[in-house]
């Protein structure tokens, strides 16, 4: 019988210079990275997503989410406030209505990224 073994456990006691200083050279500051995690949160809750993915297809208002949803105009807008202070949505007013849509195609292609890895796993 194979002996087990953690392959997450390093037990080598080089370190392999070249590679840490080429990663460390190529490593953005860590403001940056904070300021990614915060854009991360966004979509680490299922109802903005949903909106999110609405959006994709479609600009739409907060009655129309709200129904699509099932969610009440309220909360609809408190996800969309935060959205778009991530700079994940954008609004044009049309009257008295104001319709949202994604601020830009990389809010697409993060969605849809995320559903492909989804459906691979599957």
């Amino acid at each position: 019988m194979a002996p087990e073994f953690d392959l997450d456990l390093c037990d080598c006691e080089v370190i392999h210079e070249d590679v840490v200083n080429k990663v460390r050279g190529a490593l953005l500051p860590g403001e940056d990275y904070s300021d990614l995690a915060q854009l991360m949160k966004n979509f680490a809750d299922g109802t903005r997503v949903r909106i999110l993915h609405a959006l994709e297809m479609h600009e739409m208002c907060v009655c129309d989410l709200a129904a699509l949803l099932g969610l009440t105009k309220s909360a609809v807008s408190h996800q969309l406030k935060n959205l778009r202070l991530a700079r994940l949505v954008k609004n044009r007013r049309e009257g008295q209505v104001v319709y949202y849509s994604l601020a830009d195609d990389h809010v697409k292609l993060i969605i849809d990224m995320g559903l492909e890895h989804l459906q691979e796993e599957k």
